[in-house]
């Protein structure tokens, strides 16, 4: 009779665990409009988290993609308010607006990749150092205070958050999106063998003739394009950004992505896992904050000790592994 692999399993009965606990502490957890809140909510950071995985598995490491956030909201916002007067409250101006999120994002994700990979500095140190420089200028942007969009078209642009296809709205769509994508990538096509590979061993990968570099700068900029897709479905749900937006989105991400199972020394990434991690996380804030069990401040802590325990386990498997 076949073993079952609890280790790969586990975030999937971790969910179901937590379903079958919401729905019998709160009898309001399993109402449609309930889920669609913590599914739209949870895009964000999914997205996010999707790219994380290439990045981790690559044996690399983002801190700075809760600041690129709000830097990127802040740049978005910034045009199309500028753009208004001129061109007028149309969906030409948000588009633009769009445009500058996404391509934002792929340069933010291609500093922090050229920094890791051509100046050849710890990925650790560089996207600190980027975290402080992006929520450092979205707050002067701001002056210290907020950078609102317009109100027309604010009104305009809410329907990409808050609109869908019946009760699945259109972040919850694209974050399923961006999930079957990456995790085809990884499992099926040759960049995402070659990021596994890297994060195995690269000494072995570039004896393979795989370029390190290449690959290493590629998921940097993957997870840029993520950040910048995610924030062109944040910034209609609140049609602002400040210093403090997507505060604590790296430490969300990261939690996802080491929750489902991706080994955060590199070399074994699973997207799907990512999700459930991310499913997770959201369950478990959503459940605290309907139970009303612990302030909702400390969410981070318990996010903090989730992280703590997943590479615990991690290491444990790893150790038996070796035995």
């Amino acid at each position: 009779m076949r073993k079952i692999d609890f280790h790969t399993l586990g975030p999937l009965i971790a969910l179901v665990a937590l379903v079958v606990l919401g729905a019998s502490l709160n009898s309001a957890f399993l109402a449609p409009a309930n889920i669609t809140n913590v599914l739209a909510r949870s895009a964000f950071i999914g997205m996010i988290a999707v790219g994380m995985t290439f990045v981790i598995t690559a044996g690399g490491l983002d801190l700075s993609v809760g600041s690129m956030a709000a830097f990127l909201a802040g740049i978005t916002i910034i045009a199309m308010n500028v753009l208004v007067p001129n061109l007028g409250t149309h969906w030409g101006t948000i588009l633009i607006g769009m445009g500058v999120a996404v391509l934002g994002g792929l340069a933010a994700g291609y500093l922090n990749g050229a920094l890791v990979t051509k100046a050849r500095i710890e990925p650790f140190i560089v996207t600190l150092g980027t975290m402080g420089i992006f929520r450092s200028l979205v707050t002067w942007l701001a002056d210290g205070g907020t950078l609102s969009l317009d109100y027309a078209l604010r009104t305009l642009y809410r329907p990409v958050y808050y609109g869908g296809i019946g009760w699945i709205t259109w972040p919850i769509i694209c974050f399923a999106l961006v999930a079957l994508l990456g995790e085809w990538m990884m499992r099926h096509s040759r960049f995402g063998r070659h990021v596994e590979a890297i994060g195995s061993n690269d000494r072995v990968a570039r004896y393979s003739a795989i370029d390190v570099n290449r690959v290493r700068l590629l998921t940097y900029v993957l997870l840029g394009l993520l950040v910048g897709l995610a924030v062109v479905l944040y910034v209609p749900r609140l049609g602002s950004a400040s210093g403090s937006t997507g505060v604590l989105w790296e430490l969300e991400a990261i939690a996802a992505v080491i929750i489902g199972g991706t080994a955060l020394k590199g070399g074994r990434g699973r997207v799907w896992g990512t999700v459930m991690g991310v499913l997770i996380l959201s369950l478990i804030d959503n459940i605290l904050n309907l139970a009303n069990l612990v302030s909702p401040y400390l969410n981070g802590a318990i996010q903090g000790v989730i992280i703590v325990l997943a590479v615990v386990l991690q290491r444990e498997k790893h150790a038996a592994g070796e035995r």
